[in-house]
């Protein structure tokens, strides 16, 4: 049986997410992180050479990485019409948000959390000096790169009810953990209405309340 390595507060939200979603069978394994430096528990890091979160197994297989398991998942249980087919008029935009997730979106998240905590943790004698270097940096690199993803995104939502269009497809799936965490780590507030909707009616969906209902208290890190 498929088992989801669970580690808490991480993108594994999203595997759980798609796997209540296809009603699809599997086993959960939770883990917590360690309450001092936040990060997987060292039976976690051992599932896989790359020790990273979100991780499934399925029989001999372990398998990291968002996208690849999500696509597995789907391969293995159906996918529900979660992945418009080729010709489909919605196939290229889940494309590029399924992908835009990961290799846009989740790197700029993560980025303004190393910043934060480069700003805030670093020791005091030093730390005049790497905010003004952290800041030239947010100033010049990240906020116009967020501000330009955080507009295409406003303005995919003006059009569409979900990413891909009016219907809901896994790019809703991979890109609302990106979301969540954009709420609470980089000031997409209300001025961002199509956002917030697409953040309210995602947690009206059944699936999601499933997977939520397991996986337990959810707080994405702020800082």
């Amino acid at each position: 049986m498929l088992t989801l390595h669970h580690l808490e507060n991480s993108q594994s939200i999203r595997v759980l997410w798609l796997l209540e979603e296809l009603g699809a069978e599997y086993k959960i394994l939770h883990f917590k992180r360690d309450a001092a430096t936040s990060l997987a528990p060292e039976d976690f890091k051992k599932l896989h050479i790359t020790g990273t979160s979100p991780c499934i197994s399925d029989g001999e297989l372990v398998l990291p990485e968002t996208n690849a398991i999500l696509d597995y998942i789907m391969d293995k249980y159906g996918d529900k019409g979660l992945r418009p087919a080729a010709g489909d008029p919605d196939r290229a935009q889940y494309l590029y948000w399924f992908h835009a997730a990961q290799g846009s979106f989740m790197p700029l998240l993560l980025d303004a959390l190393i910043f934060k905590r480069m700003s805030a943790k670093t020791p005091f004698f030093i730390r005049p000096v790497i905010r003004f270097v952290v800041n030239k940096v947010r100033e010049n690199y990240l906020v116009p790169r967020l501000e330009r993803l955080l507009s295409h995104i406003e303005t995919t939502l003006a059009a569409n009810t979900w990413f891909a269009g009016d219907k809901f497809t896994a790019a809703d799936i991979v890109m609302g953990y990106c979301m969540d965490v954009a709420a609470v780590r980089v000031g997409m507030d209300d001025s961002y209405p199509n956002a917030q909707r697409f953040l309210r009616q995602m947690r009206q969906r059944p699936g999601f309340i499933a997977a939520m209902k397991k996986n337990g208290d959810f707080k994405p890190f702020a800082e």
